[in-house]
């Protein structure tokens, strides 16, 4: 696998189609396997990465019919998996935008086919190559999104049920791991329309959590087109807000990701880009003080690659989504590892939070076809999520392109 681009900081180490399932989201790595949620695959795909030069795709698990797994958490020899409706391929979009400008329960009309909707949770200790569902926790909804769970009672994920617009923040026990059950939610105002709530946002916006991260007692939220949210968990199953700060308009939205870095008293906050050739302007990756939770300030961005010029190369140009400093793997509080979509991976030093700077970026071959199912989906490096272990060595998802495996050989 040859890089379109790389700089002296990163190296090629290895490349896997995944099986002939090229698409891959979410992915983290645990006892030298890495674990793969799947776009358009409905499934899990697990390679053993001892060898990162070497990897060798060992399972597959596949989903319930029209169902998808894009989404996961390892910790502990367990593996929480999301499973939503594939609204791809039951919808069929016309367009991008009708998924990422609309509430959720307006757009995803097709509703007819079924899918499974829940949180499912498996077994990775007993053999990691071979997961063994252990529990089971329905919706009544779309489904779940994105979580997290580094261990302990409560996982958090966004969730759709019936009645509200949009994902919404769902609180899930999983003391037992084989009966999961939901004990706690938290929405937006205007999100509840089952309660009569309207919608305060304007048309055209998307208000949905992606998902949170937690430190300590408190939880970052990313709500798309609704901003960012701080949360106090004292109560760990009855969230209490404690800010709220909207990015737009007059910025795209589509906040993603929400890494925060307690030690400094800092978050770094993603927006994905979800525009082809910069149609919806710049996505930006904010870094906010956060030292007065209740008062969240943006004091940079970091900076956008230029050494190409991106929007015109096709795809997405933009942050995805951000190595996320999990127990076992890569944990730092200056150095961030970030997917930009079609210009691949980039690395920053936020060692001055007023002036980050990149140190590192590997734009991973383009792929060889398209298996992404969306309109308009074009034959570019799309680099959609990563993991990184302890060694610097990088593992990056993308749309169609596969596993590739990167070695951050920086400081």
């Amino acid at each position: 696998m040859t890089p379109i681009a790389n700089s002296a900081n990163i190296s090629v180490l290895g490349h896997t189609d995944q099986g002939g399932k090229p698409d891959g989201v979410q992915i983290i790595v645990h006892n030298d396997h890495a674990y793969i949620g799947h776009m358009f695959s409905d499934g899990i795909s697990v390679v053993n990465v001892a060898d990162p030069r070497n990897p060798r795709v060992v399972n597959f698990l596949a989903c319930p019919p029209n169902t998808r797994a894009s989404h996961l958490q390892v910790h502990d020899g367990l593996m929480l998996a999301v499973n939503a409706a594939n609204m791809w391929a039951l919808q069929q979009y016309q367009d991008q935008k009708d998924y990422f400008s609309a509430p959720l329960a307006d757009s995803f009309s097709k509703r007819e086919r079924g899918f499974a909707a829940g949180l499912r949770i498996y077994d990775v200790k007993t053999d990691p190559a071979n997961p063994r569902e252990i529990g089971f926790c329905p919706v009544e909804g779309i489904g779940l999104h994105r979580i997290w769970w580094v261990g302990g009672r409560y996982a958090y994920a966004s969730t759709h049920f019936d009645g509200y617009t949009d994902h919404i923040m769902a609180v899930f026990d999983v003391a037992d791991p084989t009966k999961p059950r939901m004990v706690g939610t938290w929405a937006l105002p205007g999100m509840n329309r089952g309660a009569g709530e309207e919608p305060t946002w304007q048309q055209g916006k998307r208000r949905a959590l992606h998902h949170a991260i937690l430190a300590g007692n408190l939880a970052y939220g990313a709500w798309r087109d609704g901003g960012f949210t701080v949360h106090d968990l004292t109560d760990p199953v009855a969230p209490k807000l404690v800010s709220h700060r909207l990015l737009s308009p007059p910025f795209a939205g589509g906040s993603h990701t929400p890494l925060p870095l307690p030690g400094r008293g800092l978050v770094v906050l993603a927006d994905e880009a979800t525009t082809a050739n910069c149609a919806a302007g710049h996505a930006y990756t904010w870094i906010f003080d956060v030292r007065d939770p209740g008062n969240p300030v943006s004091i940079s961005t970091l900076p956008q690659p230029t050494e190409a010029n991106y929007c015109a190369v096709g795809g997405k140009f933009g942050p995805h989504n951000l190595h996320e400093n999990r127990p076992g793997l890569f944990q730092s509080e200056t150095i961030i590892f970030a997917t930009w979509h079609n210009a691949g991976v980039r690395v920053f030093d936020t060692s001055n939070a007023f002036q980050p700077r990149e140190i590192g970026f590997c734009v991973p071959q383009a792929p060889d076809r398209v298996v992404d199912i969306r309109p308009g989906a074009v034959p570019v490096t799309q680099s959609c999520d990563i993991c990184v272990d302890r060694n610097g060595v990088m593992y990056v998802t993308d749309t169609n392109a596969g596993l590739s495996i990167l070695q951050f050989n920086g400081s």
